[in-house]
């Protein structure tokens, strides 16, 4: 039965019984369509608001629960109800296990029409909070209000830091304690709020562009090292650096503290001065016996515990000897191919990111490892027939390309390059699935491995070795 409410449709009584791949809830209306809900879990019957109709589905929210599923959980996190981030912290990590690899799987069938020779089971995290080692959090005089609040008349001008809600992007939720990042993550940034509150240093407004403490960094590392990354529009070196201070003699353990000066109207920090005011430039993360410095701008695994699992498996599907001549494409700072190094003749490592070459090169002589030879570039442009002839061609290809999947000029020059084997990391198997479709036309896919590098999220990673026909 449905109803109108404000001229949008009320569908009742829908009975969510899977998980989509971003995490929504899917259920169908008795006319047999799809129905995608947010924030709801398998078994919950729920009334919904259709906020989207298409032909083929619908989406909306749930209204009204009519039953909890038996599955829920009590999340971890105080901010679970109104935060975002951690949409599946209500339900038990197996579970969330066992839709993350129903999914995969799924996806691969679905849209690319591939069949593994092999599937090995999902590999967990080995730590389900606390696993990430870089947040980022903002500043904000508006903080995000709940509809009750709305509701109450309650003013939302207040000096928060936290994180952006979904569709608001001038206001903050307010973070006590964020379970995503352990160390002195959560004291830091709640003494910094303190602090700032202090100093009388404004926080920012987003529509008006005004204010002085914008946005903070925070990366860790096992080795029990933290950096922090100020993003403040203050051009007054002394009072940035007289509050910084304060902040070093409250959080003893700092390893590094920057700063950079931000009047732009965007929040994007990577084309800014890093300004060191405290520490080493650097701080530093083991994985196996590869040590890597980690600057304020390099891009690093964010899940270092998960992610030396993931390049085990890596390393497992690609048969590595000792002898063999690899390519490792969208290498980023080069990861992989450290990590792999002292396994095989050589690698060649091509990334995009000319910044991330360089942590590359110098994360390759901080090991002392000679095997290794990177390039700085587009991968469609710099992987051609004469890269090939200048240094070999591959015995094993790894990929492992951003979230769009590879460039269609790259498959095609994997195709001609036809490697023996072909590892494929993805943390899109909607586009992984393209792609392995396209590549099929010389290879099959022997396996495949999910791995889950983000608990309590909908994000997976998925590990294919594909063989020559």
């Amino acid at each position: 039965m449905g109803r109108r409410n404000k001229k949008k449709i009320v569908i009742e009584d829908l009975e969510v019984f899977e998980l989509a791949d971003k995490g929504r809830g899917i259920a169908k209306d008795k006319e047999g369509r799809v129905v995608f809900i947010e924030r709801v879990v398998p078994g919950d019957i729920v009334d919904v608001m259709i906020t989207k109709k298409k032909s083929s589905f619908l989406q909306g929210f749930p209204v009204q629960f009519k039953k909890l599923s038996d599955i829920r959980i009590e999340p971890m996190c105080r901010h679970f109800e109104h935060c975002g981030g951690c949409t599946l912290q209500n339900i038990p990590y197996n579970k969330q296990l066992e839709f993350k690899e129903n999914n995969v799987v799924q996806v691969l069938n679905r849209i690319g029409k591939i069949y593994p020779e092999m599937v090995i089971p999902i590999m967990p995290a080995p730590s389900i909070d606390f696993y990430r080692n870089k947040l980022e959090f903002s500043f904000s005089n508006k903080r995000w209000l709940t509809k009750e609040e709305m509701d109450s008349g309650i003013s939302n001008v207040e000096d928060v830091l936290g994180f952006h809600r979904a569709g608001a992007f001038d206001k903050i939720l307010d973070i006590e304690k964020c379970h995503l990042q352990g160390g002195i993550s959560n004291d830091l940034r709640n003494s910094i709020k303190e602090l700032s509150i202090e100093f009388g240093f404004s926080y920012y407004d987003a529509r008006a562009q005004t204010g002085v403490m914008r946005n903070m960094m925070v990366k860790t590392s096992s080795l029990g090292q933290c950096m922090l990354i100020l993003s403040i529009n203050l051009h007054d070196k002394e009072k940035i650096e007289s509050f910084l201070q304060a902040v070093i003699i409250k959080n003893p353990k700092l390893t590094s503290v920057y700063y950079c000066i931000n009047d732009k109207l965007n929040d994007f920090i990577m084309d800014l001065d890093m300004v060191l005011v405290h520490g080493k430039p650097y701080i530093e993360e083991t994985l196996r016996d590869v040590t890597f410095r980690i600057g304020p701008k390099s891009f690093f695994q964010t899940n270092p515990k998960q992610a030396e699992r993931l390049f085990d498996v890596v390393e497992t599907f690609a048969g590595l000897s000792g002898n063999e001549n690899v390519y490792d494409l969208y290498t980023g700072i080069g990861s992989i191919a450290l990590y792999i190094a002292h396994r095989c003749k050589q690698v060649v490592g091509i990334e995009e990111v000319a910044a991330a070459i360089v942590d590359a090169k110098e994360n390759m002589e901080q090991n002392n490892i000679t095997n290794t030879v990177f390039y700085a570039g587009d991968v469609k442009n710099i992987l051609t027939d004469s890269f090939a002839d200048q240094h070999g061609k591959p015995d094993v290809l790894i990929t492992d390309p951003p979230r769009a999947g590879m460039h269609a000029k790259v498959i095609e020059m994997l195709l001609t390059l036809a490697a023996p084997k072909l590892v494929y990391v993805s943390c899109n198997p909607g586009t992984q699935a393209r792609d392995l479709a396209l590549l099929s036309e010389k290879y099959i896919v022997a396996k495949s491995q999910a791995i889950d590098m983000f608990p309590h999220t909908h994000h997976i990673e998925n590990v294919v070795l594909l063989t020559l026909k």
